[in-house]
């Protein structure tokens, strides 16, 4: 398997390359450099991402290892040591201590599944790309159920190099048209844990025996040793007892999840693959942040609530990295006139809510920027 680093390193050179760059500790992030004409309208457009990277770099240079890495680091380590007190909790006869453990459960799943899965998918926990490929492994496969190989080459490849790129990173993956609305936002989103092995498994064709067999494994010892401690630890009497209470945690934020997936890119500008912008107007334009939530900025991460924008045009950096530098983006952004896209959750629902059919069914219109592409 390509190591993370160079997985996301192909996603930033796969829309024209660069000199230079930004660090993440000893890691080099590739700067976009311009790959059309030579024009002196394309330089001067390009350098606005240049400019911008020399920022987001000087802070990064004054950051300590604990900002980069360490806070989101601890932020997973407390989730894993939420799980023993979850497990030894589910075992209570008293329905109080039950749903706490439920509840710790649930909420300590959704860290380790999407803030986890989604860290380690950028080669975000550590700075070696062994250490990279083990964690992308561990939190994708065994953690998250889905195959690593298959995650990284959709989210990466696809959805970073290609965001809101029709046919490409247009988030239509994420579109199920023949369900109705309320079934869709409310109800649907309760099977993703049922569904994510399913698609894993079928997103293994084509690939080497070896990262088929490796990929079922590493799913089936993640299921089966959730189940084993509920059994063994929970003291569960009932398989079907014990099924019913895997599904519950893993999908007590589904919900949110698949609105977050949603909001941010769908109903945004879409390009077309032969005429999109250069990356600076393309992440602008077709990325929105969510406002603070104390419950999905810290179980989702930063990057995928409230430093959207930041996390596409710098895919390298943390969460908590992604909120120091949102100050110098937003700030940066706005003195160069480009938009710095924000929303409130209740606000993005009820659009979607009201406008299902245009959004979520029909074609996007494809968006074209005067005079930037």
């Amino acid at each position: 398997m390509q190591s993370v680093q160079e997985e996301c390193r192909e996603c930033c050179d796969g829309r024209g390359g660069g000199d230079g760059g930004i660090k993440v500790g000893n890691r080099a992030v590739p700067e976009m450099k311009n790959g059309g004409g030579g024009r002196e309208e394309d330089v001067g457009k390009e350098s606005l991402m240049m400019e911008l990277t020399r920022l987001v770099q000087k802070v990064i240079k004054e950051s300590s290892w604990w900002e980069r890495r360490g806070v989101d680091c601890s932020i997973l380590t407390a989730s894993f040591l939420c799980l023993p007190p979850a497990f030894l909790l589910l075992g209570s006869s008293q329905l109080l201590w039950f749903m706490l453990g439920m509840l710790l459960m649930g909420l300590a799943h959704a860290v380790i599944n999407v803030k986890g899965t989604h860290l380690a998918s950028h080669g975000a926990l550590s700075e070696s790309q062994t250490w990279g490929r083990f964690w992308a492994i561990f939190f994708i496969e065994i953690c998250g159920s889905f195959s690593a190989k298959a995650g990284m080459h959709g989210h990466i490849k696809m959805h970073h190099a290609h965001t809101n790129v029709i046919g490409l990173g247009d988030s239509s993956i994420w579109k199920v048209p023949f369900l109705p609305r309320i079934v869709y936002l409310f109800i649907a989103p309760i099977s993703v844990p049922v569904i994510t092995p399913l698609v894993a498994l079928a997103h293994l064709k084509g690939h080497s025996l070896g990262v088929v067999v490796r990929t079922v494994l590493m799913i089936a010892l993640g299921l089966y040793s959730q189940y084993w401690l509920l059994i063994n630890i929970s003291g569960f009497r009932s398989v079907h007892g014990a099924l019913f209470c895997m599904l519950v945690c893993r999908a007590m934020l589904s919900v949110p999840y698949i609105h977050v997936n949603i909001f941010q890119h769908i109903g945004l500008p879409m390009f077309s693959p032969t005429r999109r912008p250069k990356r600076i107007y393309q992440m602008t334009h077709g990325v929105l942040n969510l406002p603070r939530n104390p419950l999905l900025d810290w179980t989702f991460g930063h990057s995928l609530i409230s430093c959207h924008v930041e996390h596409h045009l710098f895919p390298f950096l943390s969460d908590n990295m992604c909120l120091k530098v949102k100050p110098v983006v937003s700030k940066y952004l706005n003195e160069k006139k480009l938009p710095y896209q924000e929303d409130t959750y209740l606000s993005r629902l009820h659009l979607f809510f009201s406008k299902y059919q245009e959004l979520m069914v029909f074609a996007p219109p494809i968006t074209e920027l005067v005079g930037v592409q």
